[in-house]
């Protein structure tokens, strides 16, 4: 399937020769009315913006990037837009803020909206981890940056965490504090980051000599509501696990809530650690432990990638650039009673 229309597809569809597409695009030698009539009709059909492409129009400078997010009412991706946006404005660049609402289509659609905006560069979350359409964009010579998802096969660069270290660290955080019926709340569908969290967090365990309970792996903490729920059936397993670790902030922060409503008290009775460090995670009674989400400097990074690729000194070798995390404790956990 091609997610990216380009002039030779254009040009296969219409049955002409690449160059009088390019010509009709350009409007630079006479093309008849009758062949540029078939070729505007097959660029409507595949819904393909001839501004995009041309080589001249791809070198002249917007001062603009576009930026994909899966959610931007996620305080994580809303902090990570402004931080790229601050950074951006300084720089002398607009930034242009998508939401794909984790929705594939959705995303090739503000793909194709962002370059016929001509922006200069994109830095995007991708909804998927298979490369195709963005080795097409990168193919087409837009600048593209990766964040926070490992997508094995790109042709670009990526800045990740470790997220692997981060729950690993609030695991044995867990452990230290005497606990071992520690519970993990995950997201509702796997992504390679979501996979890794829950791999430091079996490793802590193992490593530790505690015996991984699969019944203490719950699915479904993504928002408030999620992880609400799924510290309900959490707080259904006997016996009943002293300390949960919960995918993000926000399903933690609704994991507390379902304890508080069951008449328990975080930490005495259960303790609580979440992921992101959300601003929200400073506010909450008890404060909550968390793992650090540094999201300026993602964002900082994501943008020196952009510009050494806009300016034409970036490496030919993809770089994948891995942040460390770090475990912030608060309130939320304690000694096991």
């Amino acid at each position: 399937m091609i997610f990216i229309i380009t002039i030779r597809d254009i040009a296969k569809r219409a049955g002409v020769s690449v160059a009088t597409v390019s010509h009709v695009i350009n409007n630079t030698r006479f093309v008849s009315e009758e062949l540029r009539e078939k070729v505007r009709k097959v660029m409507e059909e595949l819904d393909y913006h001839p501004n995009l492409v041309a080589g001249s129009l791809r070198r002249k400078k917007t001062n603009t990037i576009g930026l994909i997010v899966p959610d931007n009412s996620n305080p994580v991706f809303a902090e990570l837009s402004r931080a790229i946006e601050d950074i951006g404005f300084s720089s002398g660049y607009s930034v242009i803020l998508c939401n794909s609402a984790y929705n594939l289509d959705k995303e090739i659609k503000y793909v194709r909206v962002l370059r016929s905006k001509r922006v200069d560069g994109l830095i995007i979350i991708p909804t998927t981890v298979q490369a195709t359409y963005i080795n097409q964009l990168v193919d087409s010579g837009l600048p593209v940056i990766i964040l926070d998802r490992t997508v094995p096969d790109a042709k670009t660069d990526s800045v990740l965490l470790d997220n692997y270290q981060g729950t690993y660290d609030a695991t044995v955080h867990l452990i230290k504090l005497g606990h071992s019926l520690i519970a993990y709340i995950d997201r509702p569908f796997d992504l390679p980051h979501s996979l890794d969290r829950l791999r430091g967090y079996r490793k802590a365990l193992e490593e530790n000599g505690i015996q991984l309970k699969d019944e203490l792996i719950v699915r479904g903490g993504f928002d408030y509501e999620g992880g609400a729920e799924a510290m309900q059936k959490l707080l259904k397993r006997k016996p009943t696990p002293t300390a949960v670790i919960a995918f993000n902030d926000i399903s933690a922060i609704g994991a507390i809530r379902a304890i508080e409503d069951c008449e328990l008290k975080v930490p005495q009775d259960i303790s609580i650690v979440g992921f992101d460090d959300i601003p929200q995670s400073s506010f909450t009674t008890p404060r909550l432990t968390t793992v650090h989400f540094p999201k300026y400097r993602m964002a900082e990074v994501a943008f020196e990638l952009l510009q050494k690729k806009l300016e034409g000194t970036s490496s030919d070798r993809r770089a994948e650039i891995v942040l460390p995390l770090r475990l912030v404790v608060r309130e939320s956990t304690a000694k096991i009673g």
